[in-house]
């Protein structure tokens, strides 16, 4: 099984009725270790050496925040600048992240048509997370299609809130089994559209 890190950043997870739910399932899932930034560092005091081991321990990194600015967190982006560090995450003596991959699992504050080009931010949201694309590509990371929930505060109240948190365990359960097929998933504007063909249900049966 691939060993899977979800590093959660939210400074306000008890606001977030989306964010818990779909928190609670990733702490029930084996092989998956779910880390709660803001909990664990609430004065951004990062124990880097730590957060490196977590890395090189793991294939996959999932990075689960809200969307703030078209970005992350502040929490999130200090946890870059701190543990992503030459001679460890790049450099000739930097390889620790070759090879795995990352994937953002984004909650998003309007629909799903604010994110395209015509729409109210004029861009999808893989395009305004290109900086984090970049990073994984520079660490030598594969990135995947980020995962969106969109209107995350309506999700309950509208009753999509059990179909996001059902799609988000197939999809850490397929990353952990291999089932995911990669190529896929790295390459959609957003993974939401291609995630039941990039699931093969059949190995994950199996």
């Amino acid at each position: 099984m691939a060993r899977v890190l979800v590093l959660f950043a939210h400074p306000r997870t008890d606001r977030s009725v989306a964010n818990t739910a779909l928190i609670a399932a990733a702490r029930t899932m084996p092989g998956v270790e779910l880390v709660d930034l803001y909990g664990e560092y609430p004065d951004f005091d990062i124990d880097i050496d730590r957060e490196q081991q977590r890395l090189v321990d793991i294939d996959c990194l999932v990075m689960q925040h809200p969307v703030y600015w078209y970005s992350s967190p502040a929490l999130l982006k200090e946890w870059q600048d701190l543990v992503l560090e030459h001679g460890f995450a790049y450099g000739a003596d930097g390889p620790a992240l070759q090879g795995k991959s990352l994937l953002q699992v984004a909650t998003c504050g309007t629909d799903r048509d604010a994110y395209r080009k015509k729409g109210k931010y004029e861009n999808d949201l893989r395009t305004l997370f290109s900086p984090f694309e970049q990073t994984a590509k520079f660490c030598g990371m594969r990135y995947l299609a980020p995962f969106g929930i969109f209107s995350a505060e309506d999700a309950e109240k509208d009753g999509r809130l059990d179909k996001i948190v059902t799609d988000y365990s197939r999809l850490l359960g397929a990353i952990r089994d291999g089932s995911l097929d990669l190529e896929k998933a790295a390459s959609a504007p957003l993974l939401n559209d291609v995630l039941d063909d990039a699931i093969d249900e059949e190995a994950a049966a199996g």
